[in-house]
């Protein structure tokens, strides 16, 4: 059953690149005492996600922070090598954590998993963002075909 408003997130482990190669991030310490913006793509360097759907929350980083945001994170079933790279691409700096989920666990944990197996490639995240605060989830947006009801645009209208 998929996450929604009023859930508490569940416990997990995902991965960033830091100047020192992956380290773990555990939910705890992503949602803590925290507002927390978590999206998640299909995958890194895939064609809407690097055109439209990162690039909206970089441009708008600032003015989602701004409205008492702590933390923008985007997640995709990648390693953190990718992760990385992709950030750096996409020049995303220190406005969104880059987080890697490489066995898709914490998509599974939400409900949010997406099976493209058929299509070579294998088990990914849905599209979609959360609004989480202090571990509570706020807002639930999913995707099922392009990206406007998870952009950085709909996120700020939701936070006022």
């Amino acid at each position: 059953m998929a996450i929604k408003v009023g859930d508490t997130m569940p416990s997990g482990t995902m991965h960033t690149m830091t100047a020192n190669g992956p380290s773990e991030v555990s939910t705890d310490e992503l949602f803590k005492g925290k507002k927390v913006v978590l999206f998640s793509v299909p995958g890194a360097f895939t064609p809407t996600c690097s055109a439209k759907h990162l690039p909206s929350f970089v441009q708008n980083a600032d003015a989602i922070k701004a409205k008492g945001v702590d933390t923008i994170a985007c997640m995709a079933v990648n390693d953190a090598y990718v992760m990385g790279a992709w950030g750096d691409h996409q020049n995303v700096g220190d406005k969104v954590m880059m987080l890697a989920d490489g066995a898709a666990d914490y998509s599974k944990a939400l409900g949010l998993e997406l099976d493209l197996t058929g299509v070579a490639f294998g088990m990914r995240g849905k599209r979609f963002s959360l609004l989480v605060d202090d571990g509570v989830v706020k807002e639930v947006n999913v995707d099922e075909d392009g990206f406007s009801s998870t952009s950085a645009e709909t996120m700020l209208e939701q936070l006022g």
